[in-house]
């Protein structure tokens, strides 16, 4: 199986010049957790979920939080992606294997790589993709097993 079968081609991108905000709204709204980082057409970071609220979190960077005169409102300070995001990225194609993209995964503790063909961002496959694929074979593995052990043919 190759990345192509797995992989979403409706990519979500923002700018490095983009605020955090953005990320924020795309984050939330669109129910995604890893935005590719474009400028001019090319690929360059990608930041995620995790970097968003790192760079949000109190404990880690508390002058991103404001608060007013009375602190009963809080507000994001302007920030942009170029500030959170990371540089370098692995990347597949989409004639890479299934498994050698888990395995990347894997290896390199991260969520999703961005499917770049030709110097062009054309997708992103995410841990999540692989794993939905992996539990719906393994079912139909059972499945077969299962009719088999009680007399049927696979």
């Amino acid at each position: 199986m190759r990345v192509a079968e797995l992989m979403t081609s409706k990519v979500f991108t923002v700018e490095p010049s983009d605020l955090i905000d953005r990320v924020f709204f795309l984050i939330h709204y669109e129910k995604i957790r890893h935005l590719p980082v474009v400028e001019k057409g090319k690929l360059i970071g990608i930041v995620s979920d995790r970097d968003l609220y790192k760079a949000l979190g109190p404990k880690s960077n508390s002058n991103v939080l404001e608060a007013n005169k009375d602190n009963t409102q809080l507000h994001v300070v302007s920030q942009k992606v170029v500030h959170i995001m990371h540089r370098h990225v692995y990347t597949v194609s989409p004639d890479t294997s299934a498994s050698e993209a888990a395995a990347m995964l894997v290896e390199h503790r991260i969520g999703a790589l961005p499917v770049v063909e030709k110097d062009k961002l054309v997708g992103i496959v995410s841990a999540t993709d692989i794993l939905r694929v992996f539990a719906k074979l393994e079912h139909a593995r059972e499945e077969r097993e299962k009719r088999i052990s009680e007399g049927g043919q696979g």
